[in-house]
This record gives C-alpha cells, structure tokens and sequence, in this order.
C-alpha cells in the first residue's frame, strides 16, 4: 500500500509518521520546495513541528505528481482555502481504485461547502463514492508523541470508512468509523469558531465558567446547524463533535483558541493572523458559517458574535454583553414544563 499526504504542516507530518509506522509507504508533499528540503535534509519539520523526528521512509517532495504517483490514498491536509485549487491539480495523476481522505477542518467561505463537497466537485466523478474524512479530538503535537488518541473516519460507504480506519490505527491512533459525514465535517469545523471565543474568553480575564457555558452552548447552536443540513444529532455528542470541541477550546496547543486570547487581550484580527505561519481555519469558518446560518434562519447567536468581533470590529466586551443580555430562553428546545397547576 502507497499513501500520498498532501500538506506538510504539522497534520499532514504527524499523519504521515503515522502510516509510515503502520507499514504504509508514505510520500509527503510539501507546497514550499524550501520546505521539502528542511524535512528531507533534517528529517524534522522546524518551521510546523520542531523536536519531531519524521520517518526516514517517508518520501518528501515539492513535485505534486512524483508524490501522487500509485498511490492507493491521498490524504489531502491543506488549508480549507486552498483546497479546490489543489485538487484541480491533482486530479489527473491519482490511479483510479484510489481512496481520497480529507484531514482539514474548515469550509469555504464563499460556497459555504465542507472539504468533502470540494472533493467530490472538484476531483473526477469516479472518485465521488471513494471519499472519507478522518476528524477528532487530535492535536498534532500529542499525536507525534504517541499519546493516546481517537479519532473518526466517517464515509457515505461503509468499505471505505473501514479501510481508512485500517490504515491509520494502531497502538496509540484508534480509529472509529461513523456513516455521518456530514456531521463529522460540520463538528471539525464549527468548533473552531467557539475555540476562538473560549480564547477571547480567557483572553479578558473570565473563568472557567465561563468556558464551560461557551462550550455548551456551542455545541448547542453547532447541532442546530448540522440537523438542518442533514446531520445526525448523535454524532455531535461524539468525538467529532464535543470531543473535538472540548480539545480545541481547552488546550494550548489550539491556535484557534490562542488566537482568541490574544484578540481578547486587545491584539486585531489582523496582527495575530500576521504573526504565525500557521493557519488560523477558525476565522474564515466563523465568516462562513454567519453567512450559511443566516441564510437558512438557523439561531447562531455566539457564532454571530464572534463574527462581528472578527470581521465589523466590535468590541470583545461588548459581545459578551449581548450574549448574556440576550431574552431568556428555554435550554433544551423541545422540552416542555407540565401543565400549570394552581399555586
């Protein structure tokens, strides 16, 4: 078995260290011909995973068809805002039996579609039912250490999802397979936005209860988004969905939530975006999801602040107020008190 990994930032390296460990043999395509070198010269990539030794197997290069070349997979971890042209590219090199797997959390934020969707539009139509995404709650850095993780593999066919879940677990990766993907997809998207709030949180001083409220309400308005775009509710109680939502809102390690504390210690949009090489998927995704929210009359009320924080220049303070002064509301929707009765 051959895998192509599409994206050399610290994912596509640690999923690459991951099949090349399974016994896969691997190819690592790295956009920056800079970049290729540094991995293959030091076999560790300094500029998104410092202090990570990469597999001496695994085939590093900026040559997008030497690196697709027979493969049976092509694991595609770029940047949601890159991938459509991408894969235009690569469309007329991959063997036809291959499986396409889609590692990138985001949507577009101007066709509103999920990595999946981009897959299947922009690849042949041969390649439509042989596409899976794998989400979770994985940061790279924990996964590089062999720290024990979970994950999912969800596909609209069941012989992919588990060859996908084949592949990539072992000792450390456990891998779930779930037929939801649009769910999956949503919750590896959507909790980005709240990890950026859950960092404007932490940024202003707030606690822990404040985080948890965040978080909780959330997932509330991420599921409500997800059901009416044809999502399962369960899955949003799952990895996918609060497990990846918990990771990312809590951890240091998100740079979605990193990105917000510094939003919220006073930095713009603009300066923290500046000041990493890294993508920050949650800001384009809050845009996207404003946007689809709106237009399907779908109740985001956090997402719709983190919006106008990102992108009208309200104030982080003056959300939270909005938020809190909001009509009160029942907490679960479709629950009802018992008939009234005489006091």
């Amino acid at each position: 078995m051959k895998a192509a990994v599409v994206g050399a930032g610290s994912w596509g390296t640690t999923l690459a260290n991951v099949l090349a460990q399974n016994g896969i043999t691997v190819a690592l395509w790295a956009r920056r011909a800079e970049l290729a070198e540094e991995i293959k010269n030091y076999r560790e990539n300094r500029t998104y995973l410092p202090g990570v030794k990469i597999s001496s197997s695994i085939n590093v290069s900026s040559d997008l068809e030497q690196v697709i070349h027979d493969s049976n997979y092509v694991v595609m971890v770029v940047p949601s805002h890159s991938m459509s042209a991408i894969c235009r590219q690569l469309g007329k090199y991959i063997i036809d039996e291959a499986i396409i797997i889609s590692a990138s959390k985001g949507l577009e934020s101007d066709t509103f579609r999920r990595m999946s969707q981009v897959l299947a539009d922009e690849l042949p139509s041969r390649f439509s039912e042989r596409i899976a995404v794998l989400s979770g709650p994985s940061h790279a850095e924990e996964v590089s250490k062999e720290l024990p993780t979970t994950v999912v593999a969800a596909s609209a066919k069941r012989q992919v999802a588990e060859q996908v879940q084949d592949i990539f677990m072992n000792a450390y990766f456990r891998v779930y397979t779930n037929p939801d993907v649009v769910g999956v997809e949503l919750g590896g998207a959507l909790k980005n936005v709240i990890a950026i709030c859950s960092g404007i949180s932490d940024g202003l001083g707030f606690g822990d209860n404040t985080r948890a409220a965040l978080m909780t309400r959330g997932i509330a308005e991420i599921t409500r988004l997800g059901v009416k775009l044809g999502a399962k509710p369960a899955t949003f109680g799952g990895l996918s969905g609060i497990g990846d939502l918990i990771v990312t809102c809590s951890s240091l390690y998100s740079r979605n939530r990193r990105a917000g504390m510094e939003i919220g210690r006073g930095k713009t949009v603009k300066e923290v975006v500046e000041s990493t090489k890294m993508v920050i998927e949650g800001i384009n995704t809050t845009k996207a999801a404003y946007l689809l929210a709106n237009k399907l009359h779908i109740e985001m009320p956090i997402t719709e602040q983190a919006y106008e924080v990102l992108f009208q220049n309200k104030s982080p303070l003056d959300a939270v107020s909005t938020l809190m002064k909001r009509q009160g509301k029942h907490e679960i929707e479709d629950m009802v008190f018992e008939k009234s009765v005489e006091w």
